[in-house]
């Protein structure tokens, strides 16, 4: 008799924690819709510009894309997401010319800001992202290397 109650509670845990982990996400994405929007970078390198736009796909996906341009000429493109993935969320970026994506598993996130960590990948191991206002600075690190990256939302 226990074992049955046993084998039909089992399924009703799992389903709770399952709901409880999509709530939990769905809370962090909230977190991160600040990101929606067009990001302008203010610190490019001479001749260069850069922006990043974000949307909110569904309640557990944004997607973005960075391009830096050379003049009007567009040199560099990645493919920006934020995805759920169990309980966990995952930043992931596709550099073009790359058919898979590198994942960044989220591991601090406040109201203005987030961090993102894949110890295994070359560079970066480290991505930040932290808001003050219509400012963002997204810093990329790792293997004792940084880039800083200053953006202003566009109107």
């Amino acid at each position: 008799m226990k074992t049955k109650k046993l084998i039909l509670i089992i399924p009703v845990l799992l389903l709770i924690s399952t709901a409880y982990g999509q709530e939990n996400n769905k809370q962090k994405f909230k977190k991160l819709e600040w990101l929606v929007g067009k990001w302008v970078r203010t610190n490019a390198e001479a001749g260069q510009s850069g922006y990043e736009t974000w949307s909110k796909t569904t309640d557990l996906q944004l997607s973005g894309k960075g391009v830096t341009l050379k003049g009007k000429k567009t040199i560099f493109v990645e493919s920006l997401e934020f995805i759920a993935k169990g309980n966990d969320i995952f930043y992931t970026v596709v550099v073009t010319g790359e058919k898979q994506p590198t994942y960044f598993k989220l591991t601090a996130l406040s109201t203005d800001g987030f961090t993102c960590e894949n110890p295994k990948h070359d560079f970066p191991k480290k991505i930040v992202y932290k808001r003050e206002g219509n400012h963002i600075k997204a810093v990329i690190s790792g293997n004792g290397q940084s880039v800083d990256y200053n953006f202003v939302k566009a109107k």
